[in-house]
């Protein structure tokens, strides 16, 4: 696959994901193409991400029966978890970077809060 697919590609690339289906999903904003259709009706652009983000709603909504506003709460969660995992990568990068006993100070301050 290329960087960026094309809505056939996509359609082919994903054996659950209809034309119809992949229409809801860009109306309701569930997935953003990097390029909508213009007024001369060439179609949407993808990424390679949204492509699994299809994929998922695809397993999501057919494998544990997801309705569209079900779906949509789920993939909200997803993506808090995926913002939160890279805040707290960027704040682990931060503490590396300081000097050890600031580090320690750190890990002592967490270390009383799990207990």
């Amino acid at each position: 696959m290329t960087d960026h697919l094309t809505e056939d590609e996509v359609l082919a690339a994903i054996p659950r994901l209809t034309r119809t289906r992949l229409v809801a999903f860009v109306e309701t904003e569930l997935v953003i193409p990097l390029c909508r259709e213009n007024e001369f009706g060439s179609p949407h652009v993808f990424r390679q991400i949204d492509c699994a983000r299809m994929q998922l709603m695809c397993d999501l909504t057919d494998d544990l029966d997801l309705d569209e506003h079900a779906l949509s709460v789920v993939l909200t969660l997803i993506d808090q978890l995926h913002d939160m995992r890279h805040d707290l990568l960027a704040l682990a990068r931060a503490v590396e970077a300081e000097p050890l006993d600031v580090r320690a100070r750190i890990g002592s301050a967490i270390a009383k809060r799990l207990r």
